[in-house]
C-alpha cells in the first residue's frame, strides 16, 4: 500500500466522522431535537412521572386539549385588544346597538313597538314633547 493511498483512506474515514457528526448536531437542532432534549430533561426530575402522566392524558383527550388551547388563545386575543382606550370601547358598543332605544331622561328604556332610530333623534323629540308640556 502506498503513501497516497493511506491517505486517501484516512480522508475518507474522516469525511464519514464528519458527515456523522454533523447529522448529530443537525437531530439536536431539529425541533423534534430540542423538544426531546426538554422531555428527558424534565423526565429526570421529581416532577418527571406527573409530566408523563399529563403526555398521557393529551394522548387519550387530544380534543378537549385542542379546546381548551383554543380557549386560552381567545382570552388572550380577546385580553389584548381590550388595552384600547375605554372611550373607544364605548364607543364602538353604541355603534353595535341595533334594540330601540327611547331616552326618558334618566335611563334608555327598550320599547318594542317604536321603529329602530338614532338614539340622537330620541332625545331630540323627548325634549320637543318636554318643551310642549311646558
Amino acid at each position: 500500500m502506498t503513501e497516497i493511498e493511506r491517505l486517501e483512506r484516512d480522508i475518507e474515514a474522516s469525511r464519514a466522522r464528519l458527515d456523522h457528526t454533523i447529522d448529530q448536531i443537525q437531530d439536536k437542532l431539529s425541533p423534534s431535537g430540542i423538544v426531546d432534549e426538554m422531555m428527558g430533561s424534565v423526565r429526570k426530575t421529581e416532577f418527571g412521572p406527573v409530566f408523563d402522566h399529563a403526555v398521557e392524558v393529551v394522548r387519550r383527550n387530544p380534543v378537549p386539549v385542542m379546546l381548551v388551547a383554543a380557549g386560552l388563545g381567545w382570552l388572550f386575543y380577546r385580553m389584548g385588544r381590550d388595552r384600547r382606550s375605554p372611550e373607544l370601547r364605548r364607543a364602538e358598543m353604541i355603534e353595535e346597538e341595533s334594540v330601540p332605544l327611547i331616552v326618558t331622561g334618566q335611563d334608555r328604556v327598550y320599547d318594542p313597538d317604536s321603529s329602530p332610530r338614532h338614539p340622537t333623534q330620541d332625545v331630540v323629540e323627548t325634549r320637543r314633547e318636554i318643551s310642549a308640556r311646558a
